[in-house]
This record gives C-alpha cells, structure tokens and sequence, in this order.
C-alpha cells in the first residue's frame, strides 16, 4: 500500500462513518408496531409515574401565560404548569437571522416540559391551575420575575406553582409551595420530565448525523445517551438512583435539563407513553407536610445552548453534551485553541484559517516525509511505467521488478503512511469540534458566507476545494495501477458533490488544509526534482 492508497481509503472510510451515523439516526432500530407493543408491556418498572396517567393524545387546552424576559419567551399553560412553548429569543432559526429560535412546542415536533407532584390530593401535570394574570414581562433593570400558579384542593390544601426567570440566565427555577390547611399530614412526591416525539429537528442536516435523545448524568456513570430506541425496546441500562446528577434532552446545538439540588436523592426514569413518544424525567424524594404547616420544593429547568461557558456554570457534568465523539481528548484541547484565536481575530472564519495553518506547522515535520515518499515516487515514474510495459503480462515479475527499482533507488513506498496515520486523530477531532460547537452556529465569515455552520448557499467553497483535490492529485505521482488512477481522478469529484452539503466552516478547513499541502508538496517536488538533476549531472 501506498501513501497515495492510504489517503484513498481514509476519505472513503470517512465517508462511510458519516453515511452510517446519518443512517443510523434516521432509522431507528423499532418501527411503529413495535412501539405499539412496548408501550404497554415493558414500562420502566422503576419510573414513579408509570401508571399515572400520562397524556397519549392531544395536549388538554388552558389558559396561557406569557413570560418574556431577556433570553426566554416561554408559553406556561395553566394544565399542568407545563412549559408548552419556549422560544430563546438571542437564538435564530437556522437558515432565518431574524426569527428566534423555538425550543419548546407542541406541534409539528411536540416538546415540552412538565412536573407535578404525586398524593392524595396532590396537583399532578393533569390538573388545572389557576392565573392572576396572563402575561409576565421582565422590565429595564429588573433582575428577575416569578409566574404564580394556585391549585385549590377540596380538603383545603393549596399548592402555589412557582416560575422564577432570572435576567441572563437560560434557568428557570420551578418550585412548589404546599400549605397544608387540613387537619391530617399529606404527603406528596415531587416529579420533574421531558415530553418528546423521537423526530429529528427541523432543519437537520441530512448529511451530518448529531444525536438527538435523552442523555442522563451522574458523578460515578458520567454522561450516558438513553436513545429513543433503547426506551422502546424496554432497555434500562441507566442509574436508577443517584445522590446527584441530571437528566437532560438534547439536540444538535441546544439542551434542556432538570437539575435536582446537590445532595438530594434522585430517581431517574424512562417510559413510551405511545408510538414515538417518549417522557424522561427525575424524581424526587417523597416530602411530608403536618397539618398547618408548608412544604416548599424546588429544582432548577436549563433550556439553552450548548456553549461551553454557559454549561459549566450551570451544573457539573453539562459540557459534556457538547459531542466531541470518542476523540474528545484531542478535541477539547483543538477547540481552546480556536476559541484562543477568536479571542484575537474576532472572526470564526478566519480562526479556522489561523488553526489549520498551526497544525499544518506542527506537522509539518511528518507531512514532509509523505510529500518526499510522493515526491521520489513521482520521480520514478517514468521507469516505473516503463517496467510496466515491459512486464505487464506476467504480474509476478512486474511486482518484482518495481521492488528492485524501490530498493536500487532506496525509495519506500511505504514511508509516506505513518506520517498520515499519525494525523488522522487530529483531523477526526478537528472535523468533530467544527460540527459541534454552537459557538460557528450562525458565525459569518466573509462576503456570502453568513454562518459556518451550514452549508454554502452558493456551493463556492465546495467547488474550490474540489479544484484543489483535482491539483493535488496532478501533483502526485500517478499510479501505475490504470484502475486506481481512474479512482483518484474522480475523487475530487465525488468529494466536491459530498462536501457541497457540509457545513461551510469544515469545507472552510479542508480548503485551506488543501491550498497549504499543495504548497508543500509543490516545494518539496521542486527539492528532489533538483536534487534528482544534479546527481544526473555529476
């Protein structure tokens, strides 16, 4: 195997690992009779809630109440106190720089937060509250704002449902106030979950596969991705109970997140309430309240962007939903150094640029050696095309032949592989910091390039770095198999059709990655060219 056949198979095998992510999140492992069947046979026997009655059909209709604050426009419904509607207000659909981007909704994707509280006379996310008033807005210099919700029981308990938005902040704390007028005890057990059908998100690039799912998280299990399909087939294979940690759903660039109080016991759960729809959530432990006395309960609800900063003051653990793939070691390190030189340039474009120049800098020392294996290989070529001829009937001698010419000229085919092996972490890890930072989501670059992180409207930069593979492989040495330099031919090609669905900022890094190579390789053809004269001279 070549250098020029390695680099062959890792495109094609870094194609096949995006083909297989994409498939396997667009086809999940159940179908819908199979969901069917699950949904009433193999519920979390440890979920508190299994058989209480969650919805299956239509969300009941209430009263809504509007609370706008700086981040948040969020839609709180007064059945349930469910969050039906919340929309982050510095965000923006993609592809629309001035519509906000809907977290929360109802409909086409439904996607919503709900609690309750489990008991006798206790107000679960079925019952109806009531409202004074239907909307709430944060003022000029007001630092935060509550939203009350009263439930009246006919034993004479009330419960107050309390929203608390806080000015810069994507947590809302939701808390529950128990005034207990009977004249016996009651006790009531707290629930906190997640609604969601299994679809992608709008908008989803059909070519980059990001999980979308629940995603759960303990100090000793780390993060752990519950995926749709697992809760279908009645698989479990998740702490049950904690003294600490989150349970989460997650998207490409964004996360909500119920997150208990430290210290506190958790119960985490999972169920299919009905073909494609799907509640993840956490309990919490069970509270007693005397008669004459009040109980207050309490977590805190994240609902924002996967920014690093943000996620890491908002609880332990929350970066980690920021997917950096089973590279991450390399990843984390790569994206501190881009964010590094953001800090200077102020232009994610041009960090990209900055970065890849680094490391081809750093690599250089290793690349070199590829690029003079290539550079000795195309030097030969011609007497390698010769032995063709002459041998071409008889392989045997053909292969010998070319291994006498490697070992006169003292060229190794092989020397240009190790360098290239050596890199491919670096790149997987670099491909998976471009695609997963929320930080190059709607970042512009320059002229038409508007947001790095979809693709090219115009498909220019696809088709300069298609150009630019086209060079390259111009540049290096032909093959003298006929069959494999037809391959290589049209690759630039194939790769330009593939990358004209990437997002811009990656196409962006393979470009310049491209441009700096062919340079490289350019000079150091030039030096053995030279060096191969003047051995022929003397």
């Amino acid at each position: 195997m070549d250098t020029r056949r390695l680099i062959l198979l890792m495109v094609m095998s870094f194609g096949i690992i995006l083909l297989w992510q994409n498939w396997q999140g667009a086809n999940p492992q159940h179908n819908a009779a199979e969901s069917a069947q699950h949904s009433s046979s193999t519920v979390n026997q440890n979920a508190p809630i299994a058989g209480s009655g969650l919805p299956t059909g239509p969300f009941e209709h209430g009263q809504s109440v509007i609370v706008t604050t700086d981040l948040f426009s969020a839609k709180i419904s007064t059945v349930g106190g469910d969050i039906r509607g919340l929309t982050l207000l510095q965000q923006r659909e993609p592809g629309h720089s001035q519509k906000p981007l809907k977290l929360f909704e109802t409909s086409p994707i439904p996607y919503v937060a709900q609690s309750g509280l489990l008991g006798p006379q206790m107000p679960t996310h079925l019952q109806v509250y009531t409202a004074d008033v239907s909307n709430v807005t944060m003022q000029p210099g007001q630092q935060a704002v509550s939203l009350i919700l009263h439930y009246h029981a006919a034993d004479g308990m009330v419960v107050d449902k309390v929203f608390t938005f806080h000015r810069d902040s994507y947590i809302v704390n939701i808390a529950y106030r128990i005034v207990n007028h009977s004249n016996q005890a009651v006790q009531a057990t707290p629930y906190f979950q997640f609604l969601r059908t299994d679809a992608k998100t709008p908008n989803q690039s059909a070519v980059i596969h990001s999980y979308t799912g629940p995603v759960l998280y303990t100090n000793a299990s780390k993060l752990k991705k519950i995926d749709f399909s697992s809760i279908a087939k009645g698989s479990h294979d998740y702490p049950h109970t904690s003294q600490d940690g989150w349970i989460a759903m997650e998207q490409h660039y964004f996360v909500s997140a119920w997150l208990p109080p430290a210290g506190l016991e958790r119960r985490f759960y999972t169920r299919e309430i009905e073909s494609h729809l799907f509640a993840v959530g956490v309990m919490l432990p069970t509270v007693t309240v005397a008669p004459g006395q009040d109980q207050k309960i309490s977590t805190d609800l994240f609902a924002g962007p996967k920014d690093e900063r943000i996620l890491a003051k908002a609880a332990p653990g929350l970066p980690l939903t920021i997917d950096y793939g089973k590279l991450a070691i390399f990843a984390k390190p790569i994206f501190w150094l881009l964010s590094y030189i953001h800090r200077i340039v102020n232009n994610w474009g041009f960090s990209i640029i900055i970065l890849t120049l680094l490391i081809k800098i750093v690599f250089y020392p290793l690349s070199a050696k590829s690029y003079r294996s290539m550079a000795q290989m195309r030097v030969l070529g011609p007497r390698l095309q010769r032995i063709k001829e002459q041998y071409g009937k008889d392989k045997q001698k053909l292969h010998h032949e070319i291994m006498e010419l490697y070992k006169r000229e003292k060229v190794n085919p092989l020397g240009g592989c190790l360098p290239v092996v050596i890199q491919i972490p670096v790149f997987l890890s670099l491909y998976w910091v471009l695609i997963s930072s929320f930080e190059l989501r709607g970042a512009p670059f320059i002229f038409w390039i508007h947001d790095l992180s979809v693709k090219d409207p115009y498909y220019v930069l696809p088709i300069i770095m298609g150009i630019t593979m086209f060079i390259q492989t111009k540049i290096n040495p032909k093959p003298v198999d006929p069959v494999q330099e037809k391959v290589m031919l049209f690759m630039p090609l194939a790769m330009t059709i593939f990358f004209m669905f990437f997002p811009a900022g990656l196409v962006l890094y393979w470009l310049v990655n491209n441009i700096v190579s062919i340079t490289q390789q350019w000079y150091i053809n030039q030096s053995v060219n030279r060096a191969g004269s003047s051995t022929g001279d003397s």
